[in-house]
């Protein structure tokens, strides 16, 4: 399910419902006039961490926007190895696009 960000303007969620309720997020900004997208936030409730959801989610964002190169802010311990896995380098600073700041 796809809504706005509540806290920026510019960003967009990708909310991870499981049996009706939110369990988390992924907030990326996503620019198709220049095919950059930044990753910008993943929240992913406990118990749903290790189960492959995060995976899925990223995956599921590369097929919503098939031609979007993905780039990411996020240097914590709980998203670095997901990011790494799914190959999601880490954006240079001021490297985005102007469209989407």
């Amino acid at each position: 399910m796809l809504s706005p960000s509540p806290e920026d303007a510019g960003e967009e969620c990708l909310l991870l419902v499981h049996i009706r309720r939110v369990i988390g997020r992924v907030t990326y900004r996503a620019c198709s006039r220049c095919a950059e997208g930044v990753i910008t936030d993943v929240v992913l409730e406990e118990p749903f961490r290790d189960c492959g959801l995060g995976t899925r989610a990223l995956s599921h964002l590369r097929s919503l926007y098939p031609d979007i190169t993905w780039r990411t802010t996020l240097d914590t311990r709980l998203t670095r190895t997901l990011l790494r896995r799914m190959r999601v380098p880490k954006a240079t600073a001021g490297g985005s696009c102007s469209h989407i700041r």
